[in-house]
């Protein structure tokens, strides 16, 4: 019997609310906002990506690994065009490495890959 449920994912990053809102913006959640926390949920509140500011973070470097990242988001899209435009215009960047097809690396204003993958 499970005696957990709905699991955060959280990420460190430099600004936990703008890096919040970069994420917002791309899933259409809404924002909570703490003292040097965010969270990130769907209306229905099932689930929840939160963001901590950390002091001297930095960056996981991609696909190096002499800052390897810890872990990176898979977010689906319809539209893998539609969806880099979105990306770009927030402020994320597409990853220099492009190892598939049905799918695209970005890196979001805090370094951290992530990917669009056509769902």
């Amino acid at each position: 019997m499970a005696i957990a449920r709905y699991p955060s994912v959280v990420i460190d990053c430099p600004d936990a609310s703008s890096l919040a809102a970069f994420y917002g913006e791309i899933l259409g959640w809404r924002s909570d906002v703490n003292d040097g926390w965010v969270d990130i949920r769907p209306d229905d509140g099932s689930n929840c990506i939160s963001f901590q500011s950390v002091e001297n973070y930095r960056a996981p470097e991609w696909p190096g690994q002499d800052a390897p990242q810890q872990m990176h988001l898979d977010l689906m899209v319809q539209d893998l065009d539609h969806g880099e435009s979105v990306v770009l215009g927030l402020g994320g960047t597409k990853a220099a490495v492009q190892p598939g097809e049905t799918f695209r690396v970005y890196l979001d204003p805090a370094g951290h890959p992530f990917c669009l993958c056509l769902s």
